[in-house]
């Protein structure tokens, strides 16, 4: 099973380095928050293809978790960058 995700772990890899370059060098602040949920998307694939290998459900709990966390944090800073109440 752990051969199978050889591709699409090294995809995952390479959009988590590419999304990690965009939230260091992004000009704006609304670049940095989009490149940090792109970071947290590419993190949840990663923790699913982790419980895919290791074939332990806890993990799919813990990205799960992490998603909705991720919306709401993403959703937080869009208001404060949008200057909202």
């Amino acid at each position: 099973m752990a051969e199978a995700l050889l591709i699409p772990g090294a995809v995952a890899a390479l959009a988590f380095l590419l999304a990690l370059a965009r939230f260091l060098v992004g000009p704006a602040s609304v670049d940095r928050v989009v490149a940090f949920d792109g970071l947290t998307i590419v993190s949840i694939s990663g923790l699913v293809m982790v419980a895919l290998v290791t074939g332990r459900a806890i993990y799919l709990d813990v990205a799960l978790v992490y998603a909705l966390l991720s919306f709401l944090g993403v959703i937080v800073a869009a208001r404060y960058l949008e200057g909202g109440e």
